[in-house]
């Protein structure tokens, strides 16, 4: 199964029931599967006229109450920026997928990139956190997107799933395990009657109980800085209250969304920093490597935001230097040049796209930063 066909089906077994979107390479195969897939689960799919209505459609379903998600990649990524943030504001659980290819703007339509990484994090605008996850492989985009639905209703925010064309178009063997064991996160529903339910009312996890439309409750939703009721509130009072939590609903619970995968670490003098498919391409030099004596691991991002921050402190405190592969010219590098703070040389294996990295060039530079 290719991972753009074992994201749908992840969706699907994830309880989405709602899919808008828009066209476009390399990320057309998911919602030509959802298509095919939706209305027999009972579900909905609708092509939109563009990305920036597909994002609205999706956060407008997920109100009436379904499972919600939209896939792109690209120039639509960029489009759905605005109602990224609508949904951050108001508190809507989806889930996006990007299937990155190389860029700016029409790019390599056909051809990887990883470059849209930043704009995951700092795309939309105002202040704000995101959760965004990244996969490896077929199997482990399907294992993911599930994961992105479940966290999405836990933190009640929409969630990113940024993949890349070389994940999405790859076909390997994808297990989908039983029903009955995979896990669903259910919505949270208020403890309160339609009276007293306030729709941004919160308790100690700063997430708030969410209804859905047409269930009896009165709820006000809209992109203005709001209260507890959801009324718009333009006050610097309320902005600051608001916008801390959103912000701290994130960063308090960052330990429950971080997920690395670490190779020999131990001992290792240097670290290879990669995710999604530049993973799988820096194996080989880092057995390599280790075949010429140099110690050296791996440390990859599963989940690229919140950013592992700590573990990267940790490691910088004890080893020789840090090796960032990542096809684009340097945006996560920053981030571990920042956590790094000096104690540990930062190199960059930066590709500009449209390939994969030419293993033998990170060989070269794991050498360079142990020194040989």
């Amino acid at each position: 199964m290719s991972g753009d066909d074992a994201c749908a089906e992840a969706a699907i077994c994830a309880g989405c029931r709602f899919f808008a979107g828009y066209p476009i390479t390399p990320a057309t195969e998911i919602a030509e599967r959802m298509a095919a897939r939706l209305p027999e689960v009972g579900g909905v799919y609708i092509q939109m006229e563009d990305e920036l209505a597909s994002m609205n459609a999706v956060l407008g379903a997920s109100w009436a109450g379904r499972r919600a998600m939209t896939a792109t990649s690209g120039p639509g990524f960029s489009l759905m920026m605005e109602n990224l943030g609508l949904g951050i504001m108001t508190e809507t659980p989806c889930v996006l997928v990007n299937v990155q290819r190389g860029g700016p703007s029409t790019g390599l339509p056909t051809l990887v990139g990883q470059g849209d990484v930043m704009q995951a994090r700092w795309g939309s605008h105002g202040c704000y956190e995101i959760i965004a996850l990244c996969p490896s492989s077929p199997q482990e985009l399907f294992d993911l997107t599930i994961r992105a639905f479940n966290l999405a209703e836990e933190f009640r925010t929409p969630v990113l799933v940024m993949t890349d064309a070389e994940v999405g178009h790859m076909t390997e063997k994808v297990v989908i395990p039983p029903e009955e064991q995979i896990p669903i996160y259910p919505r949270r529903k208020p403890s309160v009657g339609p009276d007293a339910y306030k729709p941004f009312e919160v308790g100690e996890d700063l997430v708030p109980a969410m209804v859905n439309a047409g269930e009896g409750y009165r709820i006000h939703i809209t992109g203005l800085t709001h209260d507890e009721r959801g009324y718009p509130m333009v006050d610097a009072v309320t902005q600051q209250r608001m916008i801390t939590r959103l912000v701290e609903k994130i960063r308090r619970n960052r330990h429950r969304m971080i997920d690395v995968e670490a190779q020999a670490l131990d001992d290792a003098e240097v670290v290879v920093v990669t995710y999604g498919i530049s993973a799988r391409t820096a194996h080989w030099p880092i057995e390599q490597a280790r075949q010429e004596g140099i110690k050296v691991g791996m440390l990859r991002l599963i989940t690229l935001w919140p950013f592992p921050e700590e573990k990267i402190r940790a490691l910088a405190g004890r080893v020789r230097a840090f090796v960032v592969v990542e096809i684009n010219l340097g945006q996560m590098v920053y981030e571990v040049e920042r956590c790094a703070a000096g104690k540990a040389a930062v190199y960059l294996a930066g590709h500009a796209g449209g390939d994969l990295h030419d293993p033998h060039d990170i060989l070269s530079l794991i050498r360079e930063a142990a020194g040989r």
